[in-house]
C-alpha cells in the first residue's frame, strides 16, 4: 500500500523537526536543530551575532560545537585572536564539547568520530562541507554565520525544503576507484550547479559497498555540485558505526529513516560504476573532470601533493596512501604533505605502521588542520606551482598564488603521483 503522503529521507527529517505530519519540496518551514557547528573562521562572526541577540545562554550546551581547525595551530596573531574568541566562548557558556590543539581534529571528521552527530539529526554548520554527515542518514548543511548565531540562541532556523535528485551508482568498483572518484564523476556529469539547492540522495550497490569513510567523502562533496545536502539511507554499516561511536549521551536517539517507495524525486540519475575509472578534476573547477588515462597522456608535472582534509583525511585514506608508498620514494621534485583528520586517526596510523611507511617514503605529516586546503598555512603554493590534492576545491588561488594550479583526485592517485613526479596511476609503479 502506498503512503498517502510519501516523503524522501530529507523530507521526513524536516517533518519531524518542524512538528509536521508532511512536508514537500518548496515548503518554507521553521525547524529545530540538533547540532550547531562553527570553526575558527566562521565562529567569531556567529558569536558576535549571538551576543547581539541579547541571549543569556546558548539553546543547548551539548548541541553547540566550536572546533578550531582552519588556522590552528595558530599561524599568526590574527588567527590566534580568532581561536581565542572560540576558546573564551566555550568557557563562558561551559559548552559540553571542548576541542583544541592536541584534542581536536578537522571538524567534519571529528564530529562523527566523537559521536556528536547521528542518524535522523538536523545539523547546521557555518562551513559549506557540513553536508558530510548525510553519510549517517542525517540532514546536514552549511549556513551563514548570521543564521548560525541566531540559531545558537534560539535552537531553530528556517529552511526551504529542497527537492531531491536520486543518484544510483550500480556495479562493482574497478581497482583504485573510490568514493572520491564517484563524486567527481557525478560533478563532472551534472556540473558545479547541477544540484543547486537540491538534496542528492545516493543509493545503489556501489554506495552500499562503500565503508563509512567512503560515504563521508561522497556526502562531503555534495556541495561541489551546488547541493543543499547529500544523504545516504542508513544500513547495517551505518548502524554498526553509530553503535560504536554514538552513546546516546545527548538526550536523543538515532532515527533510521528511509525514503518511501513512491517518494517524489525531481529526477533519478543512474550510473554504471564498472565503466568508471579513477577521475582527476583539472583546474579550476571540480566539474572539469578527466579520466586518469587522459591525465597520464597529458604528462602533468607536479610540485606538491596534499593527502588529507575533511574529504580524504580518514584512516582508509591514510591506509590507501601507505599502500601505494610502501617501499617507494617521493619524487625528488615533489613535496608530499599528509594531514590526518583526527588525533585518533594519527594514533591508529602509527599503530598500523602507516606513519613509518609514509615517513620512510619522504612524506611530511602534520597535526590535524584544514591549513593547505583553503590556502591558510602548512602548504601554500607559490606562483605557477602545480598541486594534486585529495581536498574538495580547486578554485583559482584556493591553495595559494592565483597562478598556481590544483588537481583533485583520490589518495591512490595522489600517492602514485607523488612517486612519479607527475599525475599518474598506481598501476604505473
Amino acid at each position: 500500500m502506498q503512503n498517502a503522503h510519501p516523503m524522501t529521507i530529507t523530507e521526513k527529517i524536516f517533518a519531524l523537526h518542524s512538528n509536521k505530519d508532511f512536508v514537500k519540496a518548496g515548503d518554507l518551514i521553521e525547524a529545530k536543530i540538533d547540532i550547531a557547528l562553527a570553526n575558527d573562521i566562521t565562529g567569531p562572526i556567529a558569536i558576535d551575532v549571538f551576543e547581539n541577540t541579547g541571549a543569556k545562554e546558548v539553546f543547548n550546551k551539548s548541541a553547540v560545537v566550536m572546533v578550531p581547525d582552519h588556522f590552528v595551530p595558530n599561524k599568526d596573531i590574527k588567527s590566534a585572536q580568532q581561536a581565542k574568541i572560540l576558546r573564551d566562548f566555550v568557557k563562558k557558556y561551559n559548552l559540553t564539547h571542548k576541542f583544541d590543539v592536541g584534542t581536536m581534529g578537522i571538524e567534519h571528521a571529528l564530529l562523527p568520530e566523537k559521536g556528536i552527530v547521528t542518524a535522523g539529526d538536523l545539523i547546521i554548520g557555518a562551513d559549506s562541507h557540513t553536508c558530510t554527515y548525510g553519510a549517517l542518514g542525517a540532514f546536514s548543511t552549511g549556513v551563514g554565520s548570521t543564521d548560525l548565531g541566531c540559531s545558537i540562541a534560539s535552537g531553530s532556523t528556517w529552511f526551504k525544503v529542497p527537492s531531491t535528485i536520486k543518484i544510483i551508482f550500480n556495479g562493482k568498483l574497478n581497482k583504485y576507484v573510490t568514493a572520491k572518484d564517484l563524486i567527481l564523476y557525478l560533478i563532472g556529469d551534472i556540473g558545479v550547479d547541477g544540484a543547486l539547492y537540491k538534496t542528492l540522495e545516493f543509493s545503489g550497490d556501489a554506495i552500499k559497498s562503500l565503508d563509512m569513510d567512503g560515504r563521508f567523502t561522497i556526502c562531503n562533496m555534495a556541495i561541489e555540485a551546488g547541493a543543499k545536502n547529500g544523504i545516504i539511507e542508513a544500513d547495517d554499516k551505518t548502524k554498526e558505526y553509530i553503535e560504536k561511536h554514538f552513546h546516546n549521551n545527548y538526550s536523543r536517539k538515532p532515527l533510521f529513516l528511509k525514503s518511501d517507495e513512491n517518494a517524489c524525486y525531481e529526477k533519478v540519475l543512474e550510473y554504471d560504476t564498472s565503466k568508471i575509472e579513477p577521475i582527476v578534476a583539472y583546474p579550476h573547477l571540480p566539474e572539469n573532470t578527466h579520466t586518469i588515462s587522459e591525465a597520464i597522456k597529458d604528462n602533468i608535472k607536479i610540485d606538491q601533493v596534499v593527502i588529507g582534509s575533511c574529504t580524504n583525511g580518514r584512516l582508509e585514506d591514510i591506509k590507501a596512501a601507505a599502500e601505494i608508498l610502501k617501499n617507494k620514494k617521493v619524487h625528488p621534485n615533489v613535496r608530499l604533505l599528509v594531514f590526518p583528520a583526527t588525533q585518533k586517526t594519527i594514533l591508529k596510523s602509527i599503530e598500523l605502521g602507516y606513519y613509518q611507511t609514509l615517513i620512510e617514503a619522504g612524506a611530511a605529516i602534520s597535526t590535524p588542520t584544514c591549513g593547505p586546503c583553503l590556502g591558510g598555512h602548512c602548504g601554500i603554493l607559490a606562483d605557477n606551482e602545480v598541486c594534486i590534492s585529495t581536498t574538495n576545491r580547486n578554485f583559482v588561488g584556493r591553495m595559494g598564488h592565483t597562478s598556481s594550479k590544483i588537481y583533485l583526485a583520490s589518495p591512490y592517485i595522489a600517492a602514485a603521483s607523488a612517486v612519479l613526479g607527475r599525475i599518474g596511476s598506481p598501476e604505473e609503479l
